[in-house]
């Protein structure tokens, strides 16, 4: 039997793994179950991002220190409105019309805050 599943086709082999763990969360009644660590995976993920900004920002504070004081509080500003926008989405979601301010108040925080870091790293 082991040589049967060695031989498999990987993509199958995956697909039958994902099928089996369906079958055991149906039978089991695991639905509430699945949900939390979805939840806990989400938490998760945001912490993972969140840390690896810090790490970022931790490296770069020293540049960021030596910028114009208006450089340095729009970029802020931008990573702050940022965050805001992000936590709202999380809190309360977003639907229809509310998704295209979504991402177009993220895409123009981070345009803001790549032309600001860009400005301030000119050598000409």
């Amino acid at each position: 039997m082991r040589g049967f599943f060695a031989r498999m086709n990987p993509t199958l082999r995956g697909f039958l793994v994902i099928i089996a763990i369906a079958v055991v969360i149906v039978v089991l009644q695991l639905e509430s179950t699945l949900v939390a660590l979805g939840i806990l995976a989400r938490v998760a993920f945001l912490l993972a991002i969140a840390f690896f900004v810090f790490l970022v920002w931790r490296e770069r504070r020293g540049d960021i220190a030596v910028w114009p004081r208006r450089a340095s509080a729009a970029f802020y500003g931008a990573a702050v409105v940022l965050v805001a926008d992000i936590g709202a989405y999380w809190y309360g979601g977003a639907h229809g019309l509310q998704i295209l301010a979504f991402i177009g108040v993220i895409v123009g925080c981070a345009f803001a805050m790549v032309s600001i870091w860009r400005d301030q790293h000119r050598y000409t």
